[in-house]
């Protein structure tokens, strides 16, 4: 959007000139340039922001006698008829007309004739495409928070349904301790949590009105910004018109937000992926989210959250994209900032498939615990407690609590058995102060029992982290 002169509405040409340009130029542009100049293919998606601002500007208009009533009026349902068109037909991509906001007033002209000129009265393409912009990004940033509830909503039903469900808990993918799969979910939980924070600090933050800043400089017209800002949803008008013009950190605020999300959706996907493997068999995926092999039969591949995963480099790199175009930008307006609006379209579209993909997959996947168990009991998970219990029960250092606990685990590899399977004279030998207390430490059970510590993974600990999320999201 070039926008760098406002424009009042004439419509007067030489032949041969580009009408909405004006008779500054003696020819239209070349057709490299149209292919180059020309936004429409992608700022369409603006359509419904742009109406709903030029609703806004116009009424402003009117009701400051800028334009007469019946000009306003004419105009506004001109604007209604030209909503009507583009949600029944689609936004015609005319390159000529380089963008959305010419598109809608060079129809708009065609339906109610010169009036439609009087609607860019006191503002620019400039301080129009802000507004838009800011619009569609505070939609974006709904919708994925609503999205992120859901799957909120999601993690806490599987997270209360297996509040006392036993799995390993890891470190370097190597079994450390035993945990419940509830409290594993819930993990999840509030990394969403989280994510939505960002996007409600963002929203606030580009919460406030650039209309009326026309080009860069304001404008001498006796318009009322608080009117417009208040028609929108905003917080109210920008403070200054230079930057109100130029800005697009609230573009940014939200990749990088959204950028956030993708990373922790990429993380579950990990997760799924990695249960959804015979060597681990923790989860069943559901067919849903699950496609075939086109030559080996047996296979049910994890692909939904394979992209999840793809996504989030995408994302990042929509983020990338956008503070690389903006680095280096002189106040104000400048031409590079048209690619403004691609990477954002597409990382929200991406984010949106990514974060319903993981709500189907948590609340449609089969928790297959008996085998999740089985791994807990099979790979020493209960070694800390026994550490702990020596610690605690026999008054031993803990570094030499550590080395009696790694010669029970070698023993017990030896064996081919958990450590609560080991006798107790086996123990002994190993350590002659352990004493049979010890095997009320070492069960997964009693491990995870243990662990009831605020925020620990304790049954208990797990059903009051539920209790308050549902207590959180039942008052949203």
């Amino acid at each position: 959007m070039s926008g760098k002169h406002q424009d009042t509405g004439r419509n007067d040409s030489n032949a041969g000139s580009n009408q909405m340009w004006g008779g500054r130029f003696a020819q239209g542009p070349s057709a490299i340039m149209r292919e180059i100049n020309a936004s429409i293919p992608f700022d369409k998606a603006l359509w419904r922001q742009d109406i709903a601002a030029s609703k806004a500007h116009v009424a402003m208009l009117g009701a400051q006698g800028i334009v007469s009533a019946n000009d306003a009026a004419t105009i506004s349902e001109g604007l209604d008829h030209v909503a009507e068109e583009y949600a029944r037909d689609g936004v015609p991509e005319d390159w000529d007309l380089e963008d959305i906001h010419m598109t809608t007033e060079a129809r708009l002209a065609e339906l109610i004739g010169p009036v439609a000129g009087r609607l860019h009265t006191a503002r620019s393409r400039n301080d129009q495409v802000a507004t838009d912009f800011r619009l569609w990004v505070r939609d974006a940033i709904d919708q994925a928070d609503a999205g992120l509830k859901a799957l909120q909503l999601a993690l806490v039903a599987r997270a209360e349904e297996h509040a006392a469900s036993i799995m390993p808990g890891f470190t370097h993918l190597q079994t450390a301790q035993p945990v419940t799969l509830g409290h594993h979910l819930m993990a999840y939980y509030e990394m969403i949590a989280r994510d939505r924070s960002r996007l409600a600090d963002a929203r606030m933050r580009m919460n406030q009105c650039p209309l009326g800043s026309a080009a860069l400089a304001g404008t001498g017209f006796p318009i009322d910004r608080n009117a417009t800002a208040q028609a929108l949803g905003f917080d109210g008008p920008t403070a200054n018109s230079l930057d109100a013009v130029s800005d697009r950190d609230f573009a940014l605020d939200y990749l990088m937000a959204a950028s956030q999300v993708s990373l922790h959706l990429s993380r579950l996907a990990e997760e799924f992926i990695i249960w959804a493997s015979q060597p681990f068999g923790f989860v069943r995926l559901p067919d849903s989210l699950s496609t075939g092999s086109s030559i080996m039969p047996q296979k049910k591949n994890p692909d939904a959250a394979e992209l999840v995963r793809g996504h989030a480099g995408r994302v990042i790199g929509c983020a990338t994209s956008l503070m690389i175009t903006m680095k280096g930008l002189p106040l104000a307006y400048s031409k590079d900032m048209q690619d403004d609006k691609p990477p954002v379209f597409e990382a929200a579209g991406l984010l949106a498939l990514s974060i319903a993909a993981m709500t189907g997959m948590v609340a449609e996947s089969e928790f297959r615990t008996e085998r999740m168990r089985q791994a807990a009991e099979l790979g020493y998970a209960t070694a800390t407690d026994l550490a702990d219990w020596l610690v605690r029960e026999a008054d031993i250092p803990f570094r030499e609590a550590h080395h009696i606990t790694g010669a029970a685990v070698k023993r017990a590899e030896a064996d081919g058995v958990a450590l609560d399977q080991l006798p107790l004279e086996v123990l002994q030998a190993i350590d002659s102060r352990i004493d049979e207390r010890v095997y009320q430490a070492l069960s997964i059970d009693a491990s995870v029992a243990s662990r009831a510590s605020y925020g620990g993974t304790a049954p208990d600990q797990v059903k009051a982290q539920v209790a308050r999320a549902k207590s959180r999201l039942d008052k949203e």
